[in-house]
C-alpha cells in the first residue's frame, strides 16, 4: 500500500494516523508543500492522506501551490482513490471537489464533542462511533459541502464536521489524531496561538494542552479505530488486518 502524504507544515503530521499506517505495512510519501517539495503523480498512489496547517484553503494568491494541490485532490477523489482530509485537508476536499471554503463565525478550539448525523449510522468508518463524539478543534475556516456529500457529523459553530463523498473519500474538521507534545508545538505558531488567545484568552495554551492530556487517551484511541475502518472501507488492507480491525 502506497500512501501519499500532504503536509503543510511541519509540526502537522499524521500522528496516530501514521501509526495505524506503519502498522499495516504502508510505504508513506510525505510531501511538505509549504517548503516548495513538488506534487508527485496522484496515480501512483493507492491513497492520499492531507493533513492540517495554519494557511487558509482560499490563499492561491500568496500560496500559489494551493491551486495545484486542490486540483490534484479533486482529480484523484473523482477518479476513485481513496481520500482522508484532516482539518485544513477536509476543506481542500471540499475546494477540490466545487464546495466554497470560508471563515467560521469565530475560531473553534479546544476539546469539545461534535454530534453525529443519522446519515452516520449506515457508514462504515463512523456507523459504530459514539452518537456524541469527544474531539479536538483548532480552526477559523469552515466550508459547504460539495455536491453529492454526505454530511457525517457537526458542532454548533460548524455544523460541517465530517463527510463522506463517494465510497473513499473522507473529510474531518476536527482533530483526533494529535498527541499533546504535538499540540504545544501548534501553539508556538503565530497564526494558530492568536486564534487560540482571541477565543480563550491568557493562558489559553496551559488550559488547553491541560484538557487534551486529560482526553488523549480516548481521542488517541478514536483516531486508531476510525482510521483503521477507513482502510478497511477503501479496501486497502483485510478486515482482519490492524490491530483496531
Amino acid at each position: 500500500m502506497k500512501v501519499l502524504v500532504l503536509q503543510h507544515i511541519s509540526c502537522e503530521p499524521p500522528g496516530a494516523y501514521e501509526e495505524v499506517l506503519r502498522e499495516n505495512s504502508a510505504e508513506l510519501h510525505f510531501v511538505e508543500l509549504d517548503q516548495g517539495e513538488s506534487l508527485p503523480d496522484w496515480d501512483g498512489f493507492d491513497a492520499i492522506v492531507a493533513m492540517g496547517g495554519p494557511m487558509s484553503a482560499n490563499d492561491e494568491e500568496s500560496l500559489p501551490w494551493l491551486a495545484a494541490e486542490k486540483h490534484l485532490i479533486g482529480q484523484a477523489v473523482r477518479a476513485g482513490k481513496a481520500f482522508w482530509g484532516t482539518c485544513l485537508g477536509a476543506q481542500l476536499l471540499a475546494a477540490g471537489l466545487g464546495a466554497r471554503v470560508y471563515p467560521g463565525p469565530v475560531p473553534e478550539v479546544g476539546v469539545m464533542h461534535v454530534e453525529l448525523t443519522d446519515a452516520s449510522r449506515e457508514d462504515p468508518v463512523f456507523g459504530p462511533v459514539p452518537r456524541r463524539l469527544l474531539t479536538f478543534q483548532w480552526h477559523g475556516d469552515t466550508f459547504d459541502l460539495p455536491e453529492g456529500a454526505a454530511l457525517l457529523a457537526g458542532s454548533k459553530l460548524y455544523p460541517a464536521q465530517a463527510f463522506r463523498w463517494g465510497r473513499r473519500a473522507y473529510g474531518v474538521q476536527f482533530h483526533v489524531e494529535v498527541s499533546p507534545e504535538q499540540a504545544i508545538e501548534w501553539g508556538r505558531v503565530p497564526e494558530y496561538r492568536d486564534a487560540l488567545t482571541k477565543v480563550l484568552g491568557e493562558y489559553a495554551l496551559e488550559r488547553v494542552i491541560s484538557e487534551l492530556r486529560s482526553n488523549s487517551a480516548g481521542l488517541l484511541g478514536a483516531a486508531r479505530t476510525m482510521f483503521q475502518r477507513w482502510l478497511v472501507a477503501s479496501e486497502l488492507v483485510a478486515v482482519n488486518t490492524g490491530s483496531n480491525s
